[in-house]
């Protein structure tokens, strides 16, 4: 996996975005990489109504960019200024998914930034459709921020794997992302395997030794994937449980102030949706999640 050298953060003024300008500059400063800051205006937003005289409507129009200009601008500076990083800026029109991802490619970014909620935020509702489509779409990794707290670099950080291919370079983007923070490889064991087995007629004993060659073979494949790792800031653990559920409950009990996890697409609904144990992450999660590609 390459470093990243650019990262597009999206903002709508709003507090919560803040954040995650705020975290982008921080891992901007963090990778000595550049922050690409974009606003995205809706066509609508730019007309003041039918009723009105066209001359109005342009000079509202015109007002309006204006205004948004000068407030990215300012942010722009202190960003800069703050972070001793490289601010590029822009304002784009259209839908924001669209542009976002977009500009995103347009630039070589290989991480793209939101805040979970906002004024007009990209992801105002987590599970509405622009949302997920960015998600989707994003061809590099998109990181949503959610910790309250984001001047400060990441200071314990979980990666979340399956051993499938969506898990595969998790390890590896978690070290990109916090290249000082101690990164926990967690592997959760899914009971609910267990559960339609002992529901299929599997008796107790049969299920016991199922459990323990599963857990055994886990181990060892955990083992190499840290073994296999660059960085010696990497540990690892097994959890059981529901996935989801497990991640988000370990995240809470080690005070995680990030969760990164791949996409867990098998199929093309699947991946039209977004994989059930991504979304339900990054629904309940507590702490920034950053989701791979």
């Amino acid at each position: 996996m390459q470093t990243i050298q650019h990262i597009v953060a999206a903002t709508d003024f709003s507090a919560t975005a803040n954040l995650a300008v705020i975290r982008a500059a921080q891992l901007a400063h963090d990778m000595h990489a550049t922050l690409h800051l974009m606003h995205v205006v809706h066509p609508l937003d730019l007309y003041a109504g039918s009723e009105l005289s066209f001359d109005f409507q342009m000079h509202y129009q015109q007002a309006q960019q204006q205004h948004i200009q000068t407030e990215l601008e300012t942010l722009t500076l202190q960003l800069s200024e703050q972070f001793a990083i490289t601010v590029q800026q822009c304002i784009k029109i259209g839908r924001a998914y669209n542009e976002i991802v977009s500009h995103a490619k347009n630039v070589n970014a290989g991480l793209i930034v939101a805040g979970a909620q906002g004024e007009h935020s990209i992801l105002a509702n987590l599970l509405g459709s622009t949302a997920l489509r960015l998600i989707k779409t994003a061809e590099c990794p998109v990181l949503i921020v959610k910790n309250t707290v984001s001047n400060i670099s990441y200071q314990h950080v979980l990666a979340a794997v399956d051993f499938s291919a969506g898990s595969a370079d998790v390890p590896t983007l978690a070290d990109l992302i916090a290249p000082q923070t101690q990164i926990e490889v967690l592997l959760i064991f899914d009971s609910n395997q267990e559960a339609h087995m002992f529901k299929a007629g599997m008796d107790e004993t049969l299920l016991a030794e199922y459990r323990e060659k599963a857990m055994s073979k886990a181990r060892q494949q955990l083992e190499a994937l840290v073994s296999g790792q660059k960085s010696h800031r990497i540990s690892s653990v097994i959890r059981a449980g529901y996935p989801p559920e497990a991640i988000t409950s370990y995240a809470k009990e080690v005070k995680a102030d990030l969760i990164v996890i791949g996409k867990h697409n098998r199929n093309q609904i699947e991946q039209w949706l977004l994989g059930s144990v991504t979304k339900a992450v990054v629904y309940s999660a507590d702490c920034d999640v950053l989701l791979n590609h």
